[in-house]
């Protein structure tokens, strides 16, 4: 018998478009309970006994005959066929639940019509996905797919099953394949996945089964869930009401007209400052008065998901609920040039703007000719940008300060994301301190919020000294002095007096220590360090250099690579073992030397920070080169005068002594402030095991094993300690 379901009178207009959705949902699976009812009654006209609790477990022998007597392309029912009057009644009954369906449809298309319309599904695809849906709703049909597949295990719907319920035998059966193939409509889209049940490998494709994705079972009854792996790397964002003064309106400048958006294009953002791309992707919904759906490929364990399923599933999901569809991290798919190619190909075919989001500059080969491309890059703000930036954030934070925020902005060259984390750092700390925000507090958060992987590149050194710990002529000092206000006035020079358009290339400073070992160098970058409030990163240019030719510069290329996200010192000690004097090219590594030289030269006018070359030997230097660099400071080696404030300035005032003849020291022995240090460290451990008190015999002892080390002989006048020895 046909059962009739006649259902309760309503009005479209009483109810929501989502009351109306699922209204008509179950009105078009009524359809479908239909064409069940009738594949079951067929069977059991074929004989099927659906009391036979083996059935489907066996194959007895009359029913290997009778599937060698089976027409091509049919199946048990389609054997034997109904009654006239019942299969008029079905046919009738079918024709109900169509205008049933389309009597529920309001003004404006249900979940459903959307779905169909949105991924041009024709009325065979649309029931293929109905009796895919079918279980997400009621169990029951688990246990009809089974009884109608001969097999009680098989609680999904297989392909082979769906041309049963949907087509005559014969040749019509066989066309409908092509409605299963990867590149048609249900599974392109993901709207449905091919699968082999348990046991099967490779099955055939009329034994494979079908399921659908519990995104469109959530998104069909009124809510949009992402589902599966990629789930925790989607987010939907739904569109403001008011675009004008929608919350990232404000974060960008960049307007975007109206005939623009009409054309759908292909955005490609690519910069560090992934917050501000973010902003322009908000905006851009905000224009459009659509939601925005974002994907980050990133943060996706690829050993887990593929990335081109989660782009396929983005670009299904965005098409599915109209958003605008932004892509973040699309770096990790630049690595491979052929893969980046498909997805393009991918976003020209899809109907919705797309926003590619990367932080490297991508310029693909080809272009697809199916949509327009706009690019746009999002470089690190300005200091100005960045000044008023951490006032806005700190002000957002409810931290009212007077602070002058112009060196902070100066120096660090962060991104919107970077600041907004330094300001919540600093904020919280100081809260937890029970302290009142301070610049020294800023600056510390700036550093901490700037990339930290460069140390696994360099050696990180604590800024500890300051200028009065450092013994230089006057020159020298002065010279120091002007390489921080040097730096310091950057961002009014280049910036605010556009010295930069013309005749700046860059906002780097390069600077030269030329010196011998422990004459101050190192201090110096230190001091440098600290007065600016930047991490200070030494690289032993030694250590780098390499015989096989091409890895010195991939050496470099790194350290480059990671110090610009570091906003850091670069302090490049031993530059003796790749700066010396350049020699005629008399063979491929003479010429492979020289252009490791011009590789460093050309990625050092190209940092935006500051870096510091060291070198004991000055007159080994190119003068080519050195005309490039910006600063040079000669460290000489220090006079009497000079070794007697090193005496006085590094010996620490908590240490105890006796009288210590200190300008006998400086002017006996000729040594540079680093020998001085290690004397007086040597000494001081000598007098904690020996007396408690630092003695001139102490400090001659430790002179004595640092002039050993150093290669030089040893008088034993020289180290008497009332001896008049070097006068």
């Amino acid at each position: 018998m046909v059962s009739e379901n006649s259902g309760s009178v309503f009005s479209p207009e009483t109810q929501s478009v989502e009351e109306l959705s699922v209204r008509h949902l179950q009105a078009e699976l009524a359809r479908i309970d239909l064409k069940l009812q009738r594949a079951v009654r067929r069977w059991q006209a074929a004989g099927q006994d659906p009391a036979d609790a083996f059935r489907g477990l066996y194959v007895s022998d009359s029913e290997a005959v009778h599937l060698l007597q089976r027409p091509f392309g049919s199946n048990w029912g389609q054997t034997s066929p109904l009654p006239e009057a019942e299969e008029q009644a079905f046919l009738k009954a079918e024709r109900q639940a169509v205008l049933q369906a389309l009597a529920i449809q309001p003004g404006q298309p249900t979940r459903l019509q959307s779905l169909i319309e949105a991924f041009d599904l024709d009325e065979f695809e649309k029931d293929v996905l109905l009796i895919c849906l079918a279980p997400a709703f009621d169990l029951r049909y688990e246990k009809i797919y089974g009884y109608l597949q001969d097999d009680v295990t098989r609680r999904r719907p297989g392909i082979n099953l769906v041309l049963d319920l949907l087509c005559p035998s014969g040749m019509e059966r066989v066309q409908a394949l092509s409605h299963f193939a990867s590149d048609a409509p249900l599974l392109k889209y993901h709207l449905l996945e091919r699968f082999s049940e348990p046991g099967q490998n490779k099955a055939p494709l009329l034994s494979q089964s079908l399921s659908v994705d519990e995104t469109l079972v959530h998104w069909l009854l009124g809510s949009y869930q992402p589902a599966g792996e990629i789930a925790p790397y989607l987010s939907l964002t739904p569109a403001p009401s008011d675009p004008t003064h929608s919350e990232n309106s404000a974060e960008v400048e960049t307007t975007y007209s109206s005939d623009l958006l009409k054309q759908n294009p292909l955005f490609i953002f690519s910069g560090p400052d992934r917050l501000a791309q973010e902003a322009a992707a908000h905006h851009l919904a905000a224009l459009a008065k659509r939601s925005l759906l974002s994907i980050d490929l990133s943060a996706i364990n690829t050993e887990e998901t593929s990335l081109l399923r989660s782009i396929r599933t983005a670009l299904r999901d965005a098409h599915l609920t109209g958003s605008l569809l932004l892509i973040k991290g699309w770096d990790v798919c630049l690595e491979d040039p052929i893969f980046a190619a498909n997805g393009l190909a991918a976003f020209a075919q899809h109907p919705g703007m797309v926003i590619l989001a990367a932080q490297a500059a991508w310029r693909p080969a080809s272009l697809p000719e199916a949509r327009p491309i706009h690019w746009q890059e999002f470089p690190i703000p300005d200091s100005h940008e960045r000044k008023d930036l951490w006032t806005d954030y700190l002000q957002n934070a409810q931290t009212t300060t007077e602070l002058d925020l112009t060196d902070l902005a100066g120096q660090f060259a962060l991104t919107r994301e970077q600041i907004r984390a330094a300001v919540l750092l600093a904020v919280n700390h100081t809260r937890q301190q029970g302290r009142t925000l301070s610049e020294d507090e800023l600056m510390a958060a700036a550093r901490a919020s700037s990339s930290s992987r460069l140390s696994s590149l360099a050696h990180k050194i604590p800024a500890r000294y300051r200028w009065d710990d450092i013994v230089l002529p006057a020159d020298q000092i002065s010279l120091l002095q002007e390489i921080v206000a040097t730096v310091r006035g950057r961002a009014t020079v280049l910036e605010e007096w556009e010295v930069g358009k013309k005749l700046a290339s860059s906002r780097g400073v390069s600077i030269l220590f030329a010196g011998p070992p422990g004459t101050g160098k190192t201090m110096s970058a230190q001091i440098i360090a600290a007065e600016l409030g930047l991490d200070l990163y030494k690289i032993d240019l030694s250590t780098i250099v390499s015989k096989y030719i091409g890895e010195t510069e991939k050496n470099l290329e790194r350290i480059f690579s990671e110090a610009e996200s570091s906003n850091a010192i670069l302090f490049f000690d031993e530059a003796d073992a790749l700066f010396g004097k350049r020699s005629e090219v008399r063979d491929s590594h003479d010429r492979y030397a020289n252009v490791e030289i011009s590789y460093l030269l050309q990625r050092m006018e190209a940092y935006d920070g500051v870096t510091i070359l060291a070198t004991n030997l000055r007159a080994n230097l190119d003068e080519a080169f050195t005309r490039r660099l910006q600063f040079a400071v000669d460290f000489p080696f220090p006079e009497e005068e000079d070794r007697l404030r090193i005496w006085q300035s590094l010996f620490p005032p908590l240490v105890p002594r006796a009288e210590l003849d200190l300008p006998l020291l400086a002017r006996r022995y000729k040594l540079a402030g680093g020998n001085i240090r290690n004397i007086i460290v040597s000494a001081a451990y000598l007098a904690s095991a020996n007396g408690g008190v630092v003695t001139m015999e102490h400090l001659l002892h430790g002179t004595r094993r640092e002039l050993q080390k150093m290669g030089r002989l040893v008088n034993a006048n020289e180290m008497a300690p009332d001896s008049e020895y070097g006068r």
